[in-house]
This record gives C-alpha cells, structure tokens and sequence, in this order.
C-alpha cells in the first residue's frame, strides 16, 4: 500500500507531492479524497508559512484516470460525485493565507492543468508540456483549467489549447505566461524548495493580503479596491511585521518576519 498523495511539513513549507507515477499521478476516487484531506490539514496548520504542489515520478499529473471512468457504471453519476470534492481542494489554495507555487515536474493534461497552474506561482521543468484532452474524449474541462488557462493566456489562446489538444511545451507555456519559470528537469525540485523557503521566511500576512488584493481585483470597481487596500494598509502597519519591516528598514538591516 502507498499514499496517493503525500504530505510534508518542514520550516514552515508543506510540500504536497501527487505520488501515483505509475499511472502518471491521475486522480482517481481514491487519490482526488486524498488531496482533499490533505489540503484540509493544511488549511489547519498554522505553522505553515508557504506550500510547493508537485508530483512523483516523471509526470506531474495527466488528469483524471481514464481506466476507472471506462469502468464507472454511470460516468455521469462518477463526476457529480467526485468533481464537487475536488474542485474544492483546488480553489482552497488561493484561499490559503501564505504563497503556493506549483513545481510542474513534466506533462500536465486535463484536471491537471488546472492543479498545475493553481499556484501563485508556476515553475516548470524543461519536459513540462500541456495537452487539453478534453475534447478528444468529448468531455469538458474541470478543476479549473478553463479558468486557469484564460487568466494567464487569454480566452483566444485557452480557446486553442483545449480545442486542439496538441502539446504546448515548456518555452512556449513561459511566453504565453502559463508558467513563471522553467528550469532543467534536475533542478526544478531544487528552485522549487528554495523560493519556497525564501518565501516562508518572508511577511506572509503581507502576502495574503496581496493574494486578496490581486485574485479579486478584477471583480471590483476602483472605489472598492482602494477601500479594501486602505483596511489592509492599516491592518498592515499595526502588525507585528509591519512594524518590524519599517524599523528594519530604517536599521538598515535584514527584518525578521512572523507571519503576524
């Protein structure tokens, strides 16, 4: 027996890894619970201060297992059940009050597309590479690539993905601005945890105050965004760290951030 999806917390960084190489990390029943469950534990561990999503093996995740929807009695009656859970452990991490990058480890299709650009920020190995799939089997996208895809790439270049299901590599996925930075296979894993760690010792409530200010901007008129930034403004230069960053600054000294 394995864990489908396993977890890890180390000086204030979770690593949450997909961990079904053989069958290219897809989510089935079973590990699409697991990633739930262990996206719960985070969203409860205060001591989490920044989160890398990967996956094991060669692949980071092709989507949805093709083997168990071949054999679902009713496939219709399969996604109503499943699809609800597993969009909820994809939209937490935008919630989450600290950065999430996502290291995508090779070739992402379908749901995964969704997972792998669900981060704040998105590095990608040199074999990373993405495939819609959707339409090739008739189906739709879900846990959020649609989404994902429009808001990096714009609906015309989502639009080609998903209808083609032709791969996009690594170079181009950069300058479409799906991903933030590719590197070599052998160090993404490396660059991953050291940005992570950089930023987990940074101002994460300043940080989760940016993540709100800038994922809902676009859903607010002026007068709302410059109301909400006034309140986090304030609620920043009362905090522990806002106080730390200004005395530090003016100490001419590296600060010392808490996360409060």
């Amino acid at each position: 027996m394995f864990d489908p999806v396993l977890f890890d917390l180390s000086d204030g960084v979770a690593t949450i890894t997909l961990n079904r190489p053989d069958a290219g990390n897809s989510i089935n029943e079973t590990s699409g619970m697991a990633l739930v469950a262990v996206v719960d534990k985070l969203r409860a561990q205060d001591a989490v201060r920044a989160v890398v999503l990967t996956g094991s093996g060669k692949k980071f995740c092709v989507g949805g297992d093709i083997d168990e929807m071949l054999h679902a009695a009713d496939l219709s009656a399969l996604m109503q059940a499943g699809i609800p859970r597993l969009h909820a452990a994809v939209s937490r991490p935008a919630e989450l009050p600290c950065p999430v990058i996502t290291a995508v480890n090779g070739p992402a299709g379908g749901g995964g597309i969704g997972l792998a650009l669900c981060g704040d920020i998105v590095l990608a190995s040199q074999s990373m590479k993405l495939r819609g799939g959707y339409s090739a089997i008739g189906l739709s996208p879900d846990l959020g690539a649609s989404w994902q895809l429009a808001r990096r790439a714009g609906a015309a270049q989502a639009k080609r993905i998903l209808f083609l299901n032709e791969p996009v590599g690594a170079e181009e996925c950069l300058a479409l601005g799906l991903v933030d930075a590719v590197y070599p296979d052998d160090r993404l894993a490396e660059e991953a945890c050291a940005l992570a760690a950089r930023l987990a010792a940074g101002a994460t409530a300043s940080f989760g105050r940016i993540k709100q200010l800038v994922d809902g901007a676009g859903t607010r008129s002026l007068q709302e965004q410059l109301a909400l930034e006034a309140g986090y403004m304030i609620a920043s230069a009362g905090s522990r760290d806002g106080r730390e960053g200004v005395r530090a600054f003016m100490e001419k000294r590296s600060p010392v951030f808490r996360g409060r």
